[in-house]
């Protein structure tokens, strides 16, 4: 039977393609009262099934054509669906793992949709470089979807604005001096910050002159870091600032945009602790959807910025190293764990060997923001 359905569409296929709103041809079940029956039918597919009298009656579907049994199929308007990739502009729902950044950046990841711990506010997570153009940015500046670099125009497609970040802070930088608390008052945390250190050893150098009765007292300088008879290299190094986060927020213009779930991987229900060997994924706006496995947890690293004053690199710690399964633009990334739908971290740098990303207990802690889930 369905042979001689297919001689009739070879048959009669250009007749029924004449007829006016006719867009298509084929074989199937033919319709009755809106269920499928099980005779064949050869099936006259329409944009729009119209009544009767608004036809010309040349352009009427016959109940049969020489024995074979007729349908009409409304299928609407047929177009060309362009398929969707985390480079481009989403619309009329953004989902996260696309392509996002700052007026002034090239691109990086919108890693999912977190609310503000105080005002109950829904914004979206990324990294204070896609977002805060690595600390060269002001409030309420526009985030753009896509980024940048992905075509993405300000202020057509500007969807978010700045709203807070953490401060990237870079090796070599002043260090920002704390507020004076008043004469005879301790520094907080035992006086905890990069210049505290290197005073410290300073004023340990000056000790051991005077008790070997040298009257050359070393002075507080940078260049004294870098002397190697007056602070070794490790002092040094315990000298230098640190981060925990590179992270950032901004608030939504209409947050009915937003689906909340990431792209190939769903919505989050919650969050958990990366472990060694812990299988992650990722989607993000440079290589998509990606895996990778937890090859070392609590780790210092140096990561590279490019900022507006050339290169600097900062210093980093607790942080996460998995396999490789980033690339430059997926900054942002919000990493889940392989097997569930929970959070572990946030990208927020790589090379061709590993990637990085901060535990996102941390990321949420510092931006007093909380994860939206499902």
């Amino acid at each position: 039977m369905i042979k001689q359905m297919l001689d009739a569409q070879q048959r009669f296929q250009n007749i029924l393609l004449a007829k006016a709103n006719v867009v298509g041809v084929g074989v199937g079940y033919r319709d009755y009262m809106g269920e499928a029956t099980d005779e064949l039918a050869l099936v006259a597919m329409v944009e729009q099934k119209k009544p009767i009298e608004a036809l010309d009656p040349a352009d009427l579907v016959p109940r049969e054509i020489d024995g074979a049994i007729t349908d009409v199929v409304e299928v609407g308007h047929l177009v060309a669906q362009e398929s969707l990739t985390p480079r481009s502009r989403w619309r009329p729902i953004i989902p996260s793992g696309v392509s996002i950044g700052h007026t002034k950046v090239t691109a990086g990841t919108l890693g999912t949709i977190v609310v503000d711990r105080v005002t109950g506010q829904r914004m979206i997570l990324s990294n204070n470089h896609v977002m805060a153009n690595s600390n060269d940015a002001l409030v309420g500046d526009g985030i753009l979807q896509p980024g940048p670099t992905d075509h993405g125009q300000n202020p057509a497609d500007m969807v978010a604005r700045l709203e807070r970040w953490v401060k990237l802070k870079y090796i070599g930088d002043p260090v920002d001096e704390p507020e004076d608390p008043g004469p005879g008052t301790p520094p907080a945390n035992g006086g905890d910050t990069g210049c505290d250190i290197v005073d410290l050893v300073v004023n340990l150098g000056n000790f051991m002159a005077k008790a070997v009765g040298s009257e050359k007292q070393i002075k507080a300088t940078a260049s004294a870091v870098n002397a190697p008879v007056v602070v070794d290299r490790i002092s040094a190094q315990a000298a230098i600032v640190t981060n925990e986060v590179d992270c950032a927020v901004a608030s939504l213009i209409d947050p009915d945009m937003f689906s909340g779930e990431i792209l190939s991987i769903g919505a989050i229900a919650g969050h958990i602790e990366p472990t060694l060997g812990m299988q992650v994924r990722k989607s993000g706006r440079t290589t998509g959807f990606t895996t990778g496995v937890v090859t070392l947890v609590n780790a210092t690293v140096d990561v590279s910025y490019a900022t507006l004053e050339g290169n600097k690199t900062a210093r980093f710690t607790g942080q996460v190293l998995t396999t490789n399964m980033s690339a430059g633009g997926d900054s942002g990334s919000l990493i889940v764990a392989g097997d569930s739908p929970n959070a572990v971290g946030l990208l927020f740098a790589g090379s061709g060997v590993s990637t990085i990303f901060t535990p996102i207990q941390a990321v949420l802690d510092a931006l007093n923001v909380d994860l939206l889930t499902s």
